[in-house]
C-alpha cells in the first residue's frame, strides 16, 4: 500500500516565529510593503483587545524611546495605544545610594517633548495585533509550534514543520521567539552567555507623591532600583517597580508581606515618594544576559531577544529589538525593489552589520554600569560619585547619554525618523 502523498507546503516571502512585540512589529512593516508573510505563534489566541491596558497595570512594561513611537506611529499603532494607556515622562533622576553622586535628565534638555512612555507589554501588541489583522498579506497564526526547521534546503526556499505536520516555506525565516530561542537552536547559533549574578523583583506600586513624570533609578549595592512612572485614569501616584538584586536578596524580598515590601521600597528611594503602598503580586525574574555569535545564516535571521538579551537597567531591551526589525524590514524591502529575495544573503548581511555593532555597544555599557555599581570598594564609590556629578555638569556628555537613552544614535531606518525626515534621507 502506498504513502499518501504528502501535501504541497504553503509558500511564503518570510515566515517569523514569534508574534511578541518585535515579531509582531516585523510582521507589520513586511506586510504594509506587500510581502506575504507568516506569523506563527505558539500562543493558543490574540490578546483580548478590550481587556489590553484596563483595570490594574500589568506588571510587565517597556520604557519606549521617542524613536520606537515613532516607529510605533507610522504602523498605525500608537493611537490605540494611547487610547488605551501610555505614561509619558519627562525627566529622569538617577542616583548612587552609597553616596552622594545625582545626575538628572530633562526632556527640554534632550531636544525632545518627552523622554519616553512607560507602557505594558499588553498594550503596545494588542495594537499591533489590530494593525495586522488589517493587513490582507500576513497570515496570523496561534497555537503554532515548530517542530523542524530546515535552513539548508534546495534552492532558495527554507522549510519549517509545524508540530502537526504542516510545512511552510519562504526564502526568509525568521526567529523572534525569545531569549530562550528554540528556533535559534535549530539553526545551530551558539550564543554568548553572561549569568549577571542577578534577579529582577518587579511589582506594581502606588505612590502617596504624585511622580511628577520622573522615571527615577537608584543604584544600591546589590543592584540598581526603579521607579518607572505609570498614570492609571489620571492618577500618578503608579509606578511599576523592577529592582534588580542578588537571589538571596530577592528571595528575601519576595517572601515579605505587602506592607513590608513597601516599606523597604520606601526607604531605598530614600522616601523621595513618600510611602509606598504594593498594588500587585512580586515576582523574581533571574538576568541572564545574551548575544548571539551570529545574527543570521542563509535564508534566516535572528530578531530582538533571540539575538540580544540585556540587562533591564536602561530599559533599551524591546528597543533595540524594534530596531532589529525596522532595519531587517528596511534592507527586505529595499532588496526586493532591487530584485533580491528576502533570504538574499548581501540583504542579511547588510542587517547584521547595522545592527550587531549597536546592539553589543549597549550590552557592554550596561554590563560596565552593572559592575561599576555593584562594586563596593571605597575609591570606587568616590568615582562613581565623582562621575555622576561630573555628568550633570558636562553638556556635551549628558547630551551624549540623553541621546543613548532616547534612541536617537548612529543611522536609524526611515521608519523611525520624523516624518518630514524621512525623504530627506
Amino acid at each position: 500500500m502506498s504513502a499518501e502523498p504528502q501535501a504541497a507546503p504553503q509558500a511564503f516571502e518570510a515566515i517569523i516565529v514569534g508574534g511578541g512585540m518585535v515579531g509582531a512589529t516585523l510582521a507589520c512593516l513586511l506586510g504594509r510593503a506587500g510581502l506575504s508573510v507568516a506569523l506563527l505563534d505558539a500562543r493558543e489566541a490574540p490578546l483580548d483587545q478590550e481587556a489590553a491596558g484596563r483595570g490594574a497595570p500589568a506588571m510587565r512594561v517597556s520604557a519606549l524611546t521617542p524613536v520606537s513611537r515613532q516607529l510605533l506611529e507610522g504602523l498605525g499603532a500608537w493611537p490605540a495605544m494611547a487610547a488605551r494607556r501610555v505614561s509619558p515622562y519627562r525627566f529622569m533622576q538617577v542616583w548612587d545610594g552609597e553616596g552622594s553622586g545625582e545626575v538628572n535628565f530633562s526632556a527640554e534638555q534632550a531636544g525632545v517633548p518627552l523622554l519616553g512612555h512607560i507602557v505594558e507589554n499588553d498594550v503596545t501588541l494588542a495594537a499591533l495585533e489590530a494593525c495586522l489583522a488589517e493587513l490582507p498579506s500576513v497570515t496570523v497564526r496561534f497555537d503554532a509550534r515548530v517542530a523542524e526547521l530546515d535552513t539548508e534546503s534546495a534552492g532558495e526556499r527554507r522549510t519549517v514543520v509545524l508540530e502537526g505536520g504542516e510545512r511552510l516555506q519562504a526564502p526568509l525565516i525568521v526567529a523572534a521567539d525569545g531569549a530562550r530561542s528554540p528556533l535559534r537552536e535549530r539553526a545551530g547559533i551558539e550564543t554568548r552567555e553572561r549569568d549577571t549574578g542577578q534577579v529582577a523583583v518587579v511589582t506594581t506600586v502606588r505612590t502617596a507623591r504624585d511622580h511628577g513624570g520622573v522615571a527615577r533609578q537608584v543604584f544600591l549595592s546589590t543592584g540598581p532600583l526603579a521607579f518607572l512612572p505609570l498614570c492609571v485614569e489620571g492618577d500618578a501616584r503608579h509606578c511599576s517597580i523592577v529592582w534588580s538584586t542578588t537571589l538571596e536578596e530577592a528571595e528575601r524580598l519576595t517572601a515579605l508581606s505587602a506592607q513590608a515590601l513597601g516599606q523597604a521600597l520606601g526607604a531605598a528611594i530614600e522616601h523621595r515618594l513618600e510611602e509606598v503602598t504594593v498594588v500587585d503580586r512580586a515576582l523574581a525574574v533571574p538576568l541572564i544576559q545574551r548575544h548571539a555569535e551570529h545574527y543570521v545564516r542563509p535564508g534566516f535571521a535572528l530578531v530582538g531577544d533571540a539575538a540580544h538579551s540585556i540587562h533591564p537597567l536602561a530599559g533599551q531591551g524591546v528597543n533595540l529589538g524594534l530596531m532589529d526589525a525596522a532595519v531587517l524590514a528596511e534592507e527586505v524591502v529595499e532588496g526586493r525593489r532591487r530584485g533580491l529575495s528576502p533570504g538574499d544573503e548581501h540583504v542579511l548581511s547588510r542587517y547584521a552589520r547595522r545592527r550587531r555593532g549597536d546592539n553589543a555597544t549597549m550590552l557592554a555599557l550596561m554590563d560596565g554600569f552593572r559592575l561599576l555599581f555593584g562594586a563596593r570598594h571605597p575609591a570606587l564609590t568616590l568615582a562613581r560619585n565623582l562621575g555622576l556629578s561630573g555628568v550633570d555638569r558636562l553638556g556635551p556628555l549628558k547630551r551624549l547619554l540623553m541621546q543613548q537613552a532616547t534612541g536617537h544614535r548612529g543611522r536609524l531606518p526611515a521608519a523611525c525618523r520624523p516624518f518630514s525626515r524621512r525623504d530627506a534621507g
